[in-house]
């Protein structure tokens, strides 16, 4: 029990790199190997400081998800208010279920599977079939903390066999009669209904999910959440007036959402090289964030803090340090689109260290393993 209660404050204490906190430090809290290293002002922009139509091209949206409409509809009308190609939510939510709804725009939809890497909070109401003891409930509740297996649903998309999922803290916040308002801060892809069901076996009485809402995915929580009308209103300002501000105010750019994962700020001359799937090598780094470690999933960013790519680290923060050659992160999702930095690449300057690594060390990455995961489920329940 206690090498348990050991490892799961562990659990806890990695979650704390998904909190705005942590975000400021690896903004800040980086080490710079270049030191007169800057970016030409031709090229890209700081992303708050993009043209509208490029801002909504990277733009990003903590909706405020209502009860009624499904995510996809929800999605759909983002998308036809902005006037963009697509857009993409992470984590989708039943018709019923409010709250937290992660949307990217365009090129930003394809960083949002990095949000399944950190927890999701959720507020339940559950009602338990007959009147049970509050300290039977809070025992049960306990009992679920930790890795727990689970069955989809039958109505879930997605392929029925059992999958371990962690629950990371759950707490009785108020009990009124039968009705129980819970939270739970759990691994993505739990089912939430699934987890008051199992409640309700094990008080051998029963219980049903009344209502759910999502409060938090990553370092989002409510506080950043905008809602529909509001998307709607800075849209029509902007149509009357030309005034920017309002849209910018709801919409973000994708930076900062991911802003969780430790970066490697990169050369202009490595940018288009990168967009273009290439690895990124010593020679294209001018600075990366304190504390990288090996198999970290990290984020490359220009000289003016754009999203780049998705990478995975291939070595140590210090390694970096001491190295003058060889790969230093692979590429597994470019976000950046290709041109908006010149080419100064050749493409035989990268082929050699790519094929190094070998084809099946370049498609392994939990990134891609969560991107493929999200394609093929639909969370019921919240979950």
């Amino acid at each position: 029990m206690q090498l348990f209660q050991e490892s799961n404050r562990t659990k806890l204490e990695s979650l704390s790199r998904f909190t705005k906190e942590e975000a400021r430090r690896n903004e800040t809290e980086i080490v710079v190997l270049r030191e007169n290293e800057s970016s030409d002002p031709k090229y890209g922009s700081y992303p708050d400081s993009r043209p509208l139509k490029e801002y909504l091209k990277y733009g990003f949206i903590a909706l405020d998800k209502p009860q009624g409409p499904s995510s996809h509809e929800v999605v759909s009308w983002v998308r036809k208010i902005f006037g963009a190609q697509r857009a993409g939510h992470s984590g989708t939510l039943d018709p019923m279920v409010s709250g937290v709804l992660p949307v990217g725009l365009d090129s930003a939809t394809k960083a949002l599977s990095a949000l399944l890497l950190g927890p999701k909070e959720y507020i339940s109401i559950a009602r338990i079939h007959d009147s049970v003891p509050r300290q039977s409930i809070d025992k049960v509740l306990s009992d679920f903390v930790g890795p727990i297996y689970q069955k989809p649903p039958q109505r879930s998309s997605v392929k029925r066999v059992t999958r371990t999922r962690e629950i990371y803290e759950t707490e009785l916040i108020e009990q009124s009669g039968n009705l129980l308002l819970i939270r739970v801060l759990c691994e993505a892809g739990t089912y939430i209904r699934k987890l008051v069901y199992d409640y309700g076996e094990i008080l051998k009485v029963g219980a049903t999910m009344a209502e759910l809402r999502r409060t938090r995915v990553c370092q989002l929580d409510e506080a950043d959440l905008v809602r529909l009308h509001d998307l709607f209103e800075a849209k029509a300002k902007f149509n009357e007036s030309g005034d920017e501000k309002e849209i910018r105010s709801v919409v973000k750019p994708i930076e900062r959402e991911v802003a969780f994962l430790k970066q490697i700020k990169i050369r202009d001359s490595a940018v288009d090289s990168i967009c273009h799937g290439a690895q990124l090598a010593i020679p294209g780094i001018v600075a990366y964030t304190v504390g990288l470690k090996k198999g970290d999933l990290i984020r490359l960013v220009s000289g003016k803090g754009e999203l780049v790519a998705i990478s995975e680290s291939q070595m140590d923060g210090e390694e970096i340090s001491q190295t003058q050659h060889g790969i230093a992160a692979i590429t597994r999702r470019v976000i950046m689109e290709p041109g908006t930095y010149p080419k100064m690449w050749k493409k035989a300057e990268h082929a050699p260290e790519t094929e190094e690594l070998g084809e099946s060390r370049i498609r392994e990455s939990i990134f891609d393993k969560l991107q493929e995961e999200e394609e093929r489920t639909i969370e019921q329940g919240g979950t």
